[in-house]
């Protein structure tokens, strides 16, 4: 589509969002603010090298790390990190999603004091820029919230009229039943402000204050934001709990209409300015409202694949691979998915419950329990349930009170290769890459759930565990890197290439890749019996390189051609 094409569908979105005289002056102070980014060095010369279009393909794949899990006490987090993907990581994957490495107040970076600082315990703006030039980055735009130590909230208790509605709130504490919560946490918080006591509302917690995006003010200081990102080198943007930023009166004020208007404007401001450029939408939603970002090819180039963690630890607990093999067989094959088994947050439920039986869906509640997890709740209509399992996902897998299993790495393993067979773009956790196991430290000294996947790793202890061959940690990185190199090498897994569920034993999941004429056939047993499969007999492990025999072991997996 031309500039003029783009510049005429970002006026007649913004005229859906906004009355027709803040339409016209929103557009033009876009306008100026695009052309302004678009100069950009970083921008222009991603503009040549990708052509102006998305490029993706079988080599792609993304590490999601804090800036500081591994760290060195004499030594900037950023620096160890691109230490740590230089040496230890290399190419086996293509992209960094460095989760927030803003100054933050709370919520593992989720509580953003300034978008455009980086947190100088980190790093500089120049440390993030090195990695960007040897990985695709990923960046967080948290839209729904500030901190409430941020210059913009600080200045709303000062009284400033400017920023009076740049955030919701209210003379008395209202009482909104319906508005679904995705903590169990009051919706308003009381602050004293210089204007008198005023309640503001905070979805995620009490030091996260919710953006008024009814102000089109804010919509394009945000928007700024983001294209001071790509200038950078930022290329995939996560729009950080996109759901909520839009609210209704007498809604649940989740995933409404001007919400998705709001995402299909800056999808348009992408290919305008960044035609290179991604949008991930984190919306942990039921199915139908996750992959309604994609919005008929307007929305998000890419959303989670939040079914799929919960199911696989479905598949491994009962062996049973039928529930991946249904949702498989419901997913449209032109969309796009972020697969994902682990990250910074909890395992969703919110899509599995939709799917699980209530006694499989009882039972990883018991699962996670009974392998030392936490469950967090959301609560909707003053109705609470399960939320998110907050586990590593090695000890979801695996059961931590049997440290000697010696099937425990290969079961791992074998969970992760669905991860990287299924379509589309595999996103790898840190912690997973490592095998970590839980860490209870870090929820008894600060009471959050989440903290028992985020623990920070002292770079020698790390190196020494992945120097010694017979360490959790060196087992599971080089199986782990070994596969991602596999996978790199075999066109087929082209994230728009074809893909089909063969139905089979319920302990396998057997999967087929295809583009342009390449086929490999993925066998993966999610069991500790062997399982015979003659017919596949005859073709080639591209793994080991070695004829395949019919016979899928314990927890294996393998590549055929």
């Amino acid at each position: 589509m031309s500039s003029a094409g783009i510049l005429k569908h970002i006026k007649q979105i913004v005229r859906v969002i906004y009355s027709k005289d803040e339409a016209a002056d929103f557009c033009k102070k876009l306008k100026n603010l695009m052309d302004l980014y678009g100069r950009s060095p970083a921008i222009l010369q991603r503009r040549r090298k990708y052509e102006d279009r998305v490029v993706l393909d079988e080599k792609d794949a993304v590490l999601i790390t804090y800036p500081d899990t591994i760290y060195r006490e004499d030594e900037k987090p950023l620096n160890t990190l691109r230490r740590f993907l230089e040496t230890k990581v290399k190419d086996a994957i293509s992209s960094v999603h460095i989760l927030p490495f803003f100054p933050s107040s709370s919520d593992g970076g989720y509580a953003v004091i300034d978008y455009k600082e980086v947190d100088p315990r980190f790093g500089t703006w120049e440390d993030i820029q090195r990695i960007a030039g040897e990985y695709r980055l990923m960046v967080d735009l948290v839209m729904n919230h500030v901190s409430s130590k941020s210059k913009w909230f600080l200045r709303f208790l000062k009284g400033d009229r400017r920023y009076g509605d740049y955030f919701l709130w209210s003379d008395n504490r209202l009482t909104m039943p319906e508005v679904f919560r995705p903590r169990d946490l009051p919706l308003f918080t009381k602050f004293e402000t210089a204007i008198g006591t005023k309640y503001v509302w905070t979805t995620f917690s009490s030091d996260q204050i919710d953006l008024n995006y009814k102000n089109p003010e804010v919509l394009l200081r945000i928007i700024d934001v983001l294209l001071f990102y790509l200038s950078q080198g930022a290329e995939i943007i996560r729009l950080d709990a996109i759901g909520y930023i839009w609210k209704e009166p007498h809604t649940t004020c989740v995933n409404l209409s001007k919400t998705h208007q709001i995402v299909k404007l800056l999808r348009r401001v992408l290919e305008y300015v960044a035609p290179y450029a991604l949008i991930l939408t984190e919306a942990n939603f039921p199915y139908r409202e996750n992959v309604s970002y994609f919005g008929e090819g307007h929305e998000a180039n890419m959303v989670y694949n939040f079914s799929l963690p919960p199911l696989v630890i479905d598949a491994f607990a009962r062996k049973d691979t039928t529930y991946i093999q249904k949702i498989s067989d419901r997913t449209r094959d032109d969309l796009l998915f972020f697969d994902f088994l682990a990250s910074q947050d909890g395992i969703g439920l919110l899509s599995a419950r939709e799917i699980l039986s209530n006694k499989d869906f009882d039972s990883i509640l018991r699962l996670t329990e009974s392998h030392g997890g936490l469950i967090s709740y959301e609560r909707e209509n003053r109705t609470k349930a399960p939320y998110e399992l907050n586990i590593t996902y090695f000890d979801a897998i695996n059961n931590p009170n049997n440290p000697t299993d010696p099937l425990a790495i290969k079961r791992f393993i074998a969970s992760q290769a669905i991860m990287l067979s299924l379509k589309g773009v595999p996103g790898i956790y840190i912690h997973s890459l490592l095998g970590s196991g839980n860490y209870y430290k870090g929820v008894q000294e600060t009471g959050e759930n989440r903290k028992i996947n985020r623990e920070t790793l002292p770079e020698d202890a790390v190196d020494e565990a992945l120097s010694d061959v017979h360490a959790r940690q060196h087992q599971v990185l080089q199986r782990f890197l070994q596969l991602l190199n596999v996978r790199r090498q075999i066109p087929a897994f082209h994230p728009s290439g074809a893909r089909e569920v063969i139905a089979s034993d319920k302990r396998l999941l057997v999967i087929v890749r295809q583009f342009h004429g390449k086929a490999v056939w993925v066998l993966i047993n999610v069991s500790e019996d062997a399982v015979l499969v003659p017919e596949y007999s005859g073709k080639s492990d591209i793994t080991t390189k070695t004829p395949f025999h019919g016979r899928v072991d314990p927890y294996s997996v393998y590549f055929l051609r």
